[in-house]
């Protein structure tokens, strides 16, 4: 039976799977697994604390969440704003089923669960949407709200890291079609994509504030 590497992009953890997990179940290495427990359990809790702060202030208007620390770093600013619940709910609540759901595939994977290419991509779907909508939010936060959120911060920086580690696993696998020369980048260099990602981001923020920054 044909093998391929399924290594998530992680160096030194190597793991044989079936051939192309659109023909059988396809499991995932140690090491992917982990990191969807480990971001998905950093997206709960972020998700978890935002909501109590969101139901402290919707007891008391007054109450100064932890993490608002000056007039930028304010998550105060952006639970008040009508983008904290875009779809009729505090975005929070969405992020503790869909970063839960997370940590329940991880948790799968590392006891030995296999998936079909359907669920692959439906994950890998699931977490594209979740960018789009951190980006979303990001724009919104940086140019609309004027504030930053640090929780938020580690929700949006969790989604870009599990996405572009299982969109590897996917293309490295077959299960999303792609040049040989991309599944052997992906192979080495998967961590470039979420760091410059993610890098892209902090420039970001810096440039939107940095009078404040620098004074």
């Amino acid at each position: 039976m044909a093998t391929v590497d399924v290594q998530g992009g992680v160096p030194g953890q190597r793991q044989l799977a079936q051939d192309d997990g659109k023909e059988g179940p396809a499991g995932s290495s140690r090491a992917l697994a982990w990191l969807l427990v480990v971001t998905g359990a950093a997206g709960v809790l972020a998700a978890w604390v935002i909501t109590i702060d969101k139901f402290k202030l919707l007891e008391d208007p007054n109450f100064q969440p932890g993490c608002s620390l000056n007039p930028i770093v304010s998550c105060g600013n952006i639970m008040k704003s009508e983008q904290a619940a875009v779809f009729g709910f505090p975005n929070p609540l969405l992020g503790l089923v869909a970063f839960g759901a997370v940590v329940a595939v991880g948790a799968a994977l590392l006891a030995g669960a296999r998936y079909r290419g359907w669920f692959w991509l439906g994950l890998n779907a699931g977490m594209l949407f979740g960018v789009g909508f951190c980006t979303w939010l990001m724009h919104q936060s940086l140019y609309e709200i004027n504030s930053l959120c640090l929780w938020c911060c580690l929700t949006w920086t969790a989604t870009l890291v599990m996405f572009w580690y299982v969109t590897s696993h996917n293309v490295r696998t077959g299960v999303l079609p792609a040049p040989a020369a991309l599944k052997g980048f992906l192979d080495e260099f998967t961590f470039a994509l979420p760091v410059l990602h993610i890098g892209i981001i902090g420039m970001l923020i810096l440039t939107r504030w940095w009078d404040f920054w620098t004074s």
